[in-house]
């Protein structure tokens, strides 16, 4: 009979493409996964993998197993969550992560109300951008991850995954007490041409999202710094180094020196949690997705209903 931990491993082989990002996922050691595929080969009499450079690769045989594998391992999570359904009860591991001003913003608020109420949950979180969370939940690495959407670029949700929205995020543009602008009831993004921007990290989503709506108005950006998370770029802006875009989330308390002004475009991000669709029963998702919309209830903007 196979061995479902022997072919979870190698699920995560076929899915990660290496020992080490196998590991990773499963949070063991890559002599431990070596071990549980040389067990699982012994098990089928055949060879899975094969010898790639430094690396390896999945053979014929590996490659067919892995198919099944996946299939199986959906399956085992369906009648898992089926269980849980049936007991009603809220309980056994739950894996979260969210971007990082959510994770600020939501998840102290959210966390420990979800653990008083079900004690017998263990969450495990983590901060991941939208891509990589949404990624996580579909290897079965995560079991919900909070993403975004900017109001005019969605992010793409796979086939398989479920969503619920937790909150619209309105965002201001941040200035020094000091700028031309900074007395203005609102303003449009076209007045900041000349402007230096203090902006996310190259590549990441919210990054991506701010360079394409400033090309879209005609502005070539002009970027000075980069930050990850929204409140150093508010301590950057009170020192007079640029402007930003500031959502809601995660932007208290506010430094001082930096004055919010709305913006005539009324710049939204749209805030959910995703999961498996065959994980929908599990009374845990439910329990999760509730607590995250108290909390942005909590923390203001447009909370779901």
């Amino acid at each position: 009979m196979l061995n479902l931990e022997r072919l979870r491993t190698l699920d995560a082989l076929a899915r990660h493409g290496s020992v080490s990002g196998a590991a990773a996922a499963l949070h063991i050691t890559t002599s431990a996964v070596s071990q549980q595929m040389s067990k699982l080969e012994r098990e089928v009499g055949q060879q899975l993998l094969a010898k790639n450079g430094r690396g390896v690769r999945l053979t014929d045989a590996g490659r067919l197993l892995s198919d099944h594998a996946a299939r199986i391992l959906s399956q085992v999570e369906l009648a898992e969550a089926d269980l849980e359904a049936q007991r009603g009860q809220v309980a056994g591991e739950l894996r979260i992560s969210a971007f990082p001003t959510a994770a600020r913003g939501l998840f102290p608020l959210a966390l420990p109300g979800l653990r008083a109420e079900h004690p017998a949950l263990r969450v495990r979180s983590c901060e991941l951008e939208p891509e990589r969370g949404v990624a996580g939940v579909v290897r079965g690495d995560l079991d919900l991850a909070v993403v975004l959407d900017w109001y005019n670029k969605p992010i793409p949700v796979p086939d398989g995954l479920a969503k619920a929205s937790v909150l619209d995020d309105p965002a201001d543009v941040a200035l020094p007490v000091g700028h031309r602008l900074a007395g203005r009831r609102e303003v449009d993004l076209a007045e900041f041409a000349e402007d230096e921007w203090i902006t996310w990290g190259e590549g990441e989503f919210c990054h991506e999202w701010l360079m394409f709506t400033l090309r879209s108005q005609g502005i070539e950006p002009r970027v000075a710094h980069r930050a990850a998370e929204t409140h150093t770029q508010l301590n950057l802006v009170a020192a007079g180094l640029g402007v930003c875009i500031a959502p809601l989330l995660g932007r208290r308390p506010m430094p001082d020196g930096v004055v919010m002004v709305p913006l005539k475009q009324r710049v939204r991000r749209h805030v959910y949690v995703v999961w498996r669709t065959d994980a929908d029963r599990r009374p845990s998702i439910r329990a999760a997705v509730r607590a995250l919309r108290s909390a942005a209830a909590l923390v203001g903007g447009d909370a779901a209903g």
